[in-house]
């Protein structure tokens, strides 16, 4: 039979196995062990089990003893190294300017090493640093960078909830955690609700996930047979099942709570009656039909009429108004007589002196103006181009 027992190095971390032996040990009792990073001290976390062989399979490392008064005289030194390590590194890091942040040190029970712990964005190069702390300790150093995870874990704090942060108490392993299981909870997706102090997101949404998925998963397996059942009954030519009643005091869908009404819809704004200029009556009075083209009263549609004023035409489409009529008020153009000599001075026209010269110069002006307007720029192409300027006359004026 083999005395297993669990430890641990440091609060919150994880909990190693290793053989008693003969040694009487409870729960709390500090303890020196034989690990593979060495002789280490660790705290008694589980009571010893008896086993006829170990959990993994593998022998497990052995406890050489209790902690003594000298043991603990070295875990105070130890503490005391590590506080000034931490500093020593810290002015380093300060004045060589490098992008880390340090976590914890951590000495060996034995003084074989030094342990660094760190956090950055991206790799950096720490071979110069790792030279001034050996330089300076007389210690094999060890940097070691982890994650924001981690950082909280060996921290500690106080999450959301106000009670100490899982991962420093109870946790022995990060759990993977995905934005999924807060939309599946139906929490609401803010970061700061949902976020621990990691800046991550928090252990404790994967506690409740898979009551949730399953419930989930339930009802809608629920829905899907009452569908099918409502289904089979209206093929056989029966009635649909009888929707349950809902609970007292819970309104059924689309209907208001407390009316037994469909939902509310929104329609026009009716005017409001009583006030002078509100209903559709004289003013201050409602109930009784207002004249139309009266200040101060509205129509049926809510809106005040306009009193009509003269010379007002009645509101016809421009399109729909004869052609005579939408070309009344322009100059009508007599088309020549076939034979007939042009008139003088008419652009074009053969009798004006300078027709056909003047329309071609107008036309080079326009089609200058039109190919540097398209071109973007500022300045003038002509005398009638030109970016900002004024475009040159669609009409040539005649000659006089």
């Amino acid at each position: 039979m083999i005395r297993i027992v669990g430890v641990r190095y440091r609060e919150g971390c994880k909990v190693y196995n290793f053989d008693a032996g003969e040694i009487d040990l409870v729960l709390g009792d500090t303890v020196i062990v034989d690990s593979e990073q060495g002789v280490g001290a660790a705290t008694v976390a589980c009571d010893v089990v008896e086993s006829e062989r170990p959990p993994s399979g593998k022998p497990l490392k052995r406890v050489l003893r209790k902690a003594r008064e000298d043991d603990f005289r070295r875990l105070d030194r130890n503490a005391e190294l590590e506080s000034e390590s931490f500093r020593v590194c810290q002015q380093k890091i300060l004045e060589r300017e490098m992008i880390m942040k340090l976590v914890r040190v951590e000495w060996a029970f034995d003084n074989s090493k030094a342990t660094f712990y760190f956090t950055a964005d991206g790799r950096v190069d720490f071979r110069d640093l790792v030279k001034d702390l050996a330089y300076r300790f007389k210690i094999r150093i060890e940097m070691r960078q982890i994650g924001v995870r981690d950082e909280a874990k060996m921290l500690g704090g106080y999450g959301p909830c106000g009670r100490p942060l899982c991962c420093s108490t109870f946790l022995k392993d990060f759990e993977p955690v995905s934005i999924r299981m807060a939309k599946k909870q139906d929490l609401v997706l803010n970061p700061a609700k949902i976020s621990g102090i990691c800046g991550r997101l928090m252990c404790c949404l994967g506690y409740e996930y898979s009551f949730y998925d399953e419930a989930k998963k339930d009802a809608k397996r629920k829905k899907a047979q009452e569908a099918e059942a409502a289904a089979a009954a209206i093929a056989e030519g029966g009635e649909a099942p009888a929707v349950p009643a809902p609970a007292e005091g819970v309104a059924p869908a689309g209907q208001r709570p407390g009316t037994g009404r469909g939902p509310r819809r929104r329609g026009p704004k009716q005017p409001q009656s009583g006030r002078p200029g509100g209903g559709q009556g004289q003013p201050g009075q409602s109930g009784q039909q207002g004249q139309p083209g009266q200040p101060g009263q509205r129509s049926q549609g809510g809106r005040p009429e306009r009193p009509e004023r003269q010379g007002d035409r009645p509101p016809q489409d421009r399109r729909d108004r004869p052609q005579a009529e939408r070309q009344q008020g322009r100059p009508q153009e007599t088309p020549p007589q076939a034979g007939a000599p042009p008139e003088p001075g008419v652009p074009g026209g053969q009798g004006g002196p300078g027709g056909d010269e003047k329309s071609d110069k107008a036309r080079r002006k326009r089609s200058a103006w039109r190919k540097n307007r398209r071109r973007g720029k500022g300045e003038g192409g002509g005398e009638g181009g030109g970016g900002g300027q004024t475009p040159p006359p669609d009409k040539p004026s005649g000659g006089q």
